[in-house]
């Protein structure tokens, strides 16, 4: 099969992990992955996967298949960094969906859908691992089923878009306490849009970082 990547973050961390992907798919399969919707050509398989590009009905008619990887239990939670949002409201449990992508955006039929769980200390390279993990092995599946699957529309109702994370959305609270705040200050990328806090005039950058010894 020919399948494409598109990531429009190249600096995005899931990449080291669709690189390891591709790898390990070459061997049976054209893979390549891209970073804009204009290098993208045709094949059998487009996966999205933090994708920040809308690729309209042209584009996606180069390819039998064109599939968004979205972290929520669909129709729930559509729009961007479902999975982030979920975890500040206290979800331990994320889903993430394979679906079609459409002109209206997360609304796809469903190809597959798996889960994972967080315990609560895990910070966002953590989260991150588990999921792409999870990604991975269901852009797999669609590969190694991809002529069985049936695919299923979306059951429920659908709650508001989730809107774009921007840099004000990593800023702390001096009046409240770490408790408050832990699973914001958890998920913030401290590379990329890192915690802080305004206080007595000044602005600080708050960095946590775990240790692996567990607490008696």
């Amino acid at each position: 099969m020919k399948i494409t990547i598109l990531c429009t973050d190249a600096s995005h961390p899931v990449i080291p992990y669709l690189e390891e992907w591709k790898s390990k798919m070459n061997h049976a399969h054209d893979v390549e992955i891209i970073h804009t919707n204009d290098d993208i050509s045709d094949g059998d398989i487009l996966f999205l996967v933090s994708c920040a590009q809308l690729i309209n009905s042209e584009e996606r008619k180069k390819y039998k298949a064109t599939l968004v990887l979205h972290a929520s239990d669909l129709p729930k939670g559509r729009g961007w960094s479902p999975h982030i949002w979920s975890i500040i409201n206290g979800m331990s449990e994320i889903t993430v969906c394979v679906l079609e992508a459409n002109d209206n955006i997360d609304s796809g039929l469903i190809w597959l859908k798996e889960k994972f769980h967080l315990q609560g200390h895990e910070l966002l390279s953590e989260i991150n691992k588990k999921l792409f993990q999870v990604e991975l092995n269901l852009m797999s599946q669609v590969v190694e089923r991809f002529d069985k699957i049936k695919a299923e529309p979306q059951i429920g109702v659908s709650d508001e878009h989730m809107r774009r994370r921007t840099h004000e959305d990593s800023r702390l609270d001096p009046n409240k306490t770490i408790a408050e705040q832990f699973d914001l200050l958890r998920v913030v990328d401290s590379n990329r849009f890192p915690a802080f806090m305004d206080f007595r005039g000044k602005r600080y950058i708050l960095k946590i970082e775990k240790i692996n010894d567990d607490l008696v």
